[in-house]
């Protein structure tokens, strides 16, 4: 009798989920750019009025899961520059490209204003700063989202870690405060080959922080420590600079934080920054200011601990409503401009653009929330073949610039926005864990449906590579 039972709760378990799964609209597509035929990146994929929804990969496509109760809302796929797209749900044909075509700003209109319009690119970033507690949440609220982790070389994956993460944000924008905001992670499923990364640097530096041992690494023999400790050092390492909480609460998070002391959006912004004003385009119907950001006077650094961080010039582009003066989209380089930064960062990286983010917002009950995040920063490891061993000068340089170096992506879509209070009173982030190394069940059904981001072929490529040394859904 039991085991009867048994069965039949099973076969229910297994008919709820294939109901839950058939109760969605996937849809799935390419964007393409309607003059020159090319697949528009980071387009917005999404529900009108709702925070479902997605952006493009690198070859222009996307896939979401549109619940049922949703399916005669409109969809709106929407870019910088283009005209926007809008379609019921129900109504979207996966079986034909969506092309975008540009939308050209006209400002003809005359626009009635208490005050006066800024004219100049600092004049309307700093107006857009001064109205952040106009724009951005002033009460708390949580949401959901994805998050992909994935570290490589020029050849291939070494590390990828895919998560849900929830992130509660009790923030004002008064007082620059980040001990009100919390992260955790739901649910993970991960795919990692550590077994050739060598990484001495890590290593050391682990030493130093938490044995208050200092060795240099080439005073560290590889044979004498143990993979454990190794592995141990290099998530440690991975955690203090790539960790979410260094993400989310650190100077890169330029808008959450432009209130906290030194932020590189505060006070003294214009010393570190130079914005020029580009062009007016159009974003869903409504003008937005394309805004370049380009040195100043002063160098940028970002203060983290045990990294020399400093010397930087900021590069990028702002883009900033019209009508409010809302931040949308920011694209931020820090390139490596002091003496010492560029000797750095051309040895032990190869490159001089040591950070690359990308933060958009959404609008969501006239206030912007984020949207999606990219972060990519290059990673000190020791691995490869060695110049002095015997190569040809063609092979020293392709296993340099292949092997030996690497660096990190870090991209996170938020895909729903909580604001009941009700539900938010119920919040207990005292036993919450921001780390993404951590070891957690694989649950199928839940990753059945939740919506990711769609990788590019060729990163998917590279991941079906990686899992077959080690399955991405890992059950451990």
């Amino acid at each position: 009798m039991k085991l009867s039972y048994l069965k039949h709760s099973f076969k229910l378990f297994l008919f709820l989920i294939s109901v839950s799964a058939f109760s969605q609209h996937e849809l799935k597509n390419k964007v393409v750019d309607f003059v020159n035929l090319l697949p528009i990146e980071n387009a917005s994929v999404y529900v009108q009025n709702t925070t479902i929804g997605t952006v493009t990969n690198a070859d222009g496509k996307f896939v979401l899961l549109v619940p049922e109760e949703m399916a005669k809302d409109t969809l709106v796929i929407s870019s910088i520059g283009f005209k926007s797209y809008k379609v019921p749900v129900e109504e979207f044909d996966n079986s034909f490209e969506v092309f975008l075509e540009e939308d050209v700003a006209t400002l003809e209109e005359v626009v009635l204003n208490a005050t006066p319009r800024p004219k100049t690119g600092d004049s309307i970033v700093l107006r857009a700063l001064e109205r952040l507690d106009r724009n951005f949440p002033s009460q708390a609220y949580l949401q959901k989202g994805f998050l992909r982790h994935k570290e490589r070389n020029k050849k291939q994956f070494k590390w990828l870690i895919e998560s849900a993460i929830t992130v509660y944000d009790d923030t004002t924008y008064v007082n620059g405060e980040t001990d009100n905001l919390k992260i955790n992670v739901d649910e993970v499923r991960k795919s990692y080959d550590l077994r050739d990364v060598d990484s001495l640097f890590a290593y050391s530096t682990y030493l130093k922080y938490n044995a208050n041992v200092n060795l240099k690494p080439k005073n560290l023999r590889r044979d004498t420590i143990k993979t454990s400790s190794l592995v141990k050092a290099i998530k440690w390492n991975d955690t203090r600079v790539n960790g979410l909480e260094g993400l989310f609460k650190g100077k890169l998070n330029l808008v959450r934080n432009s209130k906290s002391p030194d932020a590189l959006f505060g006070e003294d912004v214009l010393a570190t920054h130079k914005f020029r004003l580009d062009t007016i385009l159009v974003d869903n119907e409504r003008k937005i200011y394309k805004i370049q950001i380009d040195k100043s006077r002063e160098y940028v650094g970002l203060d983290t601990e045990g990294i020399f961080n400093e010397g930087y010039n900021a590069k990028g582009w702002i883009y900033i409503y019209w009508d409010n003066f809302a931040i949308k989209k920011i694209e931020y380089d820090l390139v490596a401009a002091s003496p010492a930064q560029k000797t750095r960062s051309k040895r032990l990286f190869d490159t001089q653009t040591n950070h690359k983010l990308v933060i958009s917002y959404m609008e969501y009950q006239d206030k912007m929330y984020p949207n999606y995040i990219y972060y990519e920063t290059p990673k000190l490891v020791n691995v490869g073949l060695k110049n002095d061993q015997n190569l040809t000068e063609e092979e020293q340089e392709r296993y340099n610039k292949e092997e030996r170096f690497y660096y990190t992506v870090q991209e996170i879509l938020f895909t729903e926005i909580i604001l009941d209070e009700e539900k938010l009173s119920q919040v207990n982030t005292s036993n919450w864990d921001p780390d993404i190394f951590a070891k957690k069940p694989y649950h199928k059904s839940f990753w059945d449906n939740y919506n990711t981001l769609l990788e590019s072929e060729e990163d998917e490529q590279l991941i079906k590579d990686l899992t077959k040394r080690s399955s991405l859904y890992n059950k451990n």
